[in-house]
């Protein structure tokens, strides 16, 4: 069975010339980047390649990038670090809809460290209440922490403009970039954000290899403590082998943008308006305009996600569900909730993220195949008859 595969916004392909990059630097090529030789000075020169490459796409200098073990990291090293730059401030701001990375990482600071946390709300269409963001800024905020583009909805938060609004005050300004990261031009010199963070594998590089952009004249304060790696900022070993896989996926990320704004985003519309005419009582979630070019966040009224999803897997199209039910949750996304999102409508949320591998024929696949799927389960549904909800 051929695999159509469209949940990249969950974790990406490895891109083929990724996989060349790596492959010296398991076998012949496996010195500690760190020694004084030769034979591992080698190793270390392409780090330092990598590093040069990954600060290309976002436009840093090289010393501010530092290398994690994924976004979760990144982000608890961040946040970590600015509330150690200021003990004496215990206000951070964030949104509601941010991703577990940092909003459980809030909630724990809250209960044990008796932190203030505004969770900033969004409206039906998944953007920011920026009045009572800007509101809540005061001279007792450590840090304000924002996701440039959510993972489910794919919509995408005025991150220059807040980040200017914290600067403007002497506030710490923190993005949690993951899902933006290759979908859309970043630049942090033009952004002007503090700490950065986002992950290899979300742009064709391997999974555990993260990076966190620390803006020069920050005094960061290590999240992991040991050796001299990373200008003492995150010790330990590096990841040899994937830092030059995100190295080289990086500049494959930056020569493919136009086509994730261009074919990519026809490609999703596609999708998107065929869906819709051919599926009553569906809709999208989030904002049409601002959102990523890749991601199509749909609700199906009166059905199940879960089943949508078990029924596509058996046909070979990988999508993925805003729905908590894989952790044993009846609740629907967090996300969707916070929008305030229909409880009927928000359990039959299917999300599609594509990425420049697919195809129009994959597309047309989805359509024909989840049309009659639909029509199935309302046939069993209680909440749909006569061509409605009830």
């Amino acid at each position: 069975m051929e695999i159509v595969y469209t949940d990249n916004n969950a974790t990406t392909k490895v891109a083929d010339e990724v996989i060349k990059e790596m492959l010296p630097y398991f076998g012949e090529l496996y010195g500690n980047p760190s020694s004084m030789h030769t034979f591992g000075d080698q190793v270390g020169k392409k780090v330092k390649e990598a590093r040069q490459r990954v600060a290309d796409f976002i436009n840093a200098d090289p010393d501010e990038i530092v290398f994690t073990s994924c976004g979760t990291e990144s982000d608890n090293a961040a946040i970590n670090a600015a509330i150690k730059a200021f003990p004496e401030k215990k206000h951070i701001i964030t949104s509601n809809v941010e991703h577990p990375a940092i909003n459980n990482l809030y909630k724990h600071l809250q209960k044990t460290m008796g932190y203030e946390v505004t969770f900033v709300p969004v409206d039906k269409k998944g953007l920011l209440d920026l009045d009572l963001l800007y509101k809540s800024m005061s001279d007792n905020t450590a840090i304000v922490s924002l996701m440039w583009a959510n993972n489910e909805t794919g919509v995408l938060f005025p991150i220059e403009e807040i980040a200017k609004k914290a600067n403007e005050k002497g506030i710490l300004f923190h993005t949690d970039a993951v899902q933006a990261m290759g979908k859309i031009p970043i630049d942090v010199k033009k952004t002007g954000v503090d700490m950065l963070s986002f992950s290899g594998h979300k742009i064709h590089a391997p999974k555990g290899i993260g990076v966190l952009y620390v803006k020069k004249g920050f005094k960061f304060s290590p999240f992991l403590i040991g050796g001299h790696q990373e200008k003492g900022r995150r010790g330990g070993t590096e990841n040899t082998v994937s830092i030059i896989g995100l190295g080289k996926a990086c500049e494959l990320a930056r020569k493919n943008l136009p086509i994730m704004n261009t074919r990519v985003r026809e490609l999703r519309d596609y999708l998107q308006t065929q869906l819709l005419e051919k599926i009553p009582g569906s809709s999208v979630n989030g904002d049409l305009e601002q959102r990523l070019p890749n991601t199509l966040y749909i609700g199906f009224d009166a059905v199940e996600g879960e089943s949508i999803l078990l029924m596509l897997d058996r046909e070979g199209i990988c999508a993925s569900s805003g729905s908590a039910c894989t952790s044993g949750s009846l609740d629907p996304s967090h996300v969707l909730m916070a929008m305030k999102v229909p409880f009927k409508s928000a359990h039959g949320s299917i999300r599609f993220s594509l990425s420049h591998y697919n195809t129009k024929e994959e597309m047309d696949i989805i359509i024909t195949t989840l049309v009659p799927v639909i029509q199935k389960l309302r046939d069993m549904s209680p909440f749909w008859k006569d061509g409605k909800m009830v």
